[in-house]
């Protein structure tokens, strides 16, 4: 935690040299409601589609637990974490919590980590066509290096029960940790052979991103920012990726980083950059309120 607070804290000092903070606080006061408006309802919708899902993986093994107690556990999971790592922490707390839904402890994580993965996928779709929507004359080969790297990656993962065992000599595979991976990554494999689950979720995994990527477009356009949408395509996902290294907290310092250097190709000032990606975290964090209010509650009924 202290890491991730230093290097929060670094990066956003680096920023402040550029930036002018008393500029794009002004800008975050004088947006266009009706637009934050529609950006937060924006939120809530892909709130709703990413509890949708996460549901239909969970259905798919089998797991034994209601729509209404998956959904508390997601929105609930997602506000615990937003005091953790970013990316990663409420992953973590959303798998702690299935498991103790009398869930086998590997396919509470596989449900979760597949669920990850395939967000990874859509975000890399999103990439892809925002290289082709938007052509500028500078070379993105490295941009399309980095979408087939992620994507090996991405599709490497539903093997791993094979390549672990590659990897994992037979004489430490009685280890209680090696045993553990093991359990997870036969999970992991299952998946594969829910080809129209897979799809499914993907399906909806990238109608996750487009409405990502439209609130970003709604709240620079409630800033006065006239990028264009095909433009947006293109630095959001990078964007999206920051967002879930788990080295910053609750998406602070650098995604903003990243997106303001993104933005600067499109002549955005950087104080209005700067508050584009304030509002792009805490629009997300408003996302998580309704799973501080069900925290709230199973305190009180646990008093």
């Amino acid at each position: 935690m202290i890491v991730r607070l230093a290097i929060t804290a670094v990066i956003l000092a680096l920023l402040s040299r550029g930036i002018d903070f008393g500029a794009s606080m002004r800008a975050i006061a004088a947006i266009d409601v009706r637009y934050l408006a529609l950006v937060l309802a924006l939120v809530a919708m892909d709130r709703c589609v990413m509890i949708w899902r996460w549901i239909l993986l969970l259905r798919s093994s089998g797991v034994a637990i209601s729509s209404a107690a998956a959904a508390r556990l997601f929105l609930v999971s997602s506000f615990v974490g937003s005091f953790l790592p970013a990316g990663v922490g409420a992953d973590a707390a959303r798998a702690y919590g299935l498991s103790r839904e009398a869930v086998s402890g590997s396919e509470a994580l596989a449900s979760v980590a597949v669920d990850r993965v395939l967000g990874v996928m859509s975000i890399v779709v999103m990439a892809l066509v925002g290289v082709i929507a938007w052509r500028s004359a500078s070379d993105q080969s490295p941009l399309l290096y980095a979408i087939g790297a992620l994507t090996i990656g991405c599709v490497a993962f539903f093997w791993s029960n094979h390549w672990l065992r590659w990897v994992i000599p037979d004489r430490h595979r009685d280890h209680k940790v090696a045993r553990r991976v093991l359990r997870l990554s036969d999970a992991l494999g299952r998946y594969r052979d829910r080809p129209q689950v897979l799809a499914h979720v993907m399906a909806w995994s990238l109608l996750v991103q487009v409405l990502r990527i439209t609130q970003a477009y709604y709240l620079g356009a409630g800033l006065g920012m006239t990028v264009p949408y095909a433009y947006y395509l293109l630095f959001m996902p990078i964007g999206l990726l920051m967002l879930l290294l788990p080295i910053s907290i609750s998406g602070f310092g650098l995604p903003q980083g990243v997106i303001v250097w993104l933005l600067r190709p499109v002549g955005v000032p950087v104080a209005q950059a700067f508050a584009l990606t304030t509002l792009i975290v805490l629009t997300g964090l408003a996302g998580n309120i309704p799973g501080l209010w069900l925290w709230l509650r199973q305190r009180r009924e646990i008093l």
